[in-house]
């Protein structure tokens, strides 16, 4: 089946581009969808208007992505991931961490398929990464990768306090069984010294008889 594109279809064709595509495709997708007419003379007026129209949206898109591209050039985002030895990151920093810190710096959403990474950032630096809005319009930016600090959790330090009333407890106990001790051995030689004395006065009745 022989069509012309009156849409731009991405990986396909452009709008006002004619091409060969399969029956089923043709029928199934294209021309319910309004993507394309049929490649004949009846088609010719159709294709006209719709290709003006297409055209007015390229120039209005192109323009605001112009000055996008413009607002970005130059802008730099700091993001911080957790690093081990030679500055080497633990995971990655993707298109869509850089999409998001570049969203919320430039107020306005930036789609992470926009982000040119030929691969993963895995280093900590600075890296100069390219957002491409369309083959000829795009804005170079500046990403900088910071070592996030890991603070280790130190063992909690035994509490001085308990540990010092537990040694003036067991010091109270010690001292209370030596005075418990003291006070017995006193009440013991206060009973011996009685006996004594009562010794003695029998001894003097029995002299004075």
């Amino acid at each position: 089946m022989k069509v012309i594109f009156i849409e731009d279809v991405p990986d396909v064709a452009l709008a006002g581009e004619t091409k060969v595509v399969a029956d089923g495709y043709g029928r199934n997708f294209l021309l319910p969808k309004k993507l394309a007419v049929l490649a004949n003379s009846a088609a010719s007026n159709v294709v006209e208007v719709q290709l003006k129209r297409v055209a007015v949206k390229r120039a209005q898109a192109a323009t605001e992505m112009g000055e996008l591209a413009k607002k970005l050039e130059g802008t730099e985002i700091n993001l911080k991931a957790r690093a081990g030895e030679k500055d080497r990151l633990y995971g990655s920093i993707t298109a869509a961490d850089i999409a998001q810190a570049l969203s919320q710096s430039a107020g306005q959403e930036i789609d992470k398929r926009k982000i040119v990474l030929e691969e993963p950032i895995r280093q900590v630096g600075t890296h100069d990464v390219t957002v491409r809005f369309t083959h000829d319009i795009e804005a170079v930016i500046r990403v900088t990768v910071e070592a996030e600090k890991v603070v280790e959790e130190k063992p909690e330090k035994e509490e001085k306090k308990p540990r010092a009333r537990r040694k003036a407890a067991e010091a109270e106990a010690v001292m209370g069984e030596a005075g418990a001790g003291v006070r017995e051995a006193e009440a013991e030689a206060g009973i011996e010294a009685v006996a004594e004395m009562a010794e003695e006065e029998e001894e003097e009745r029995e002299a004075r008889e």
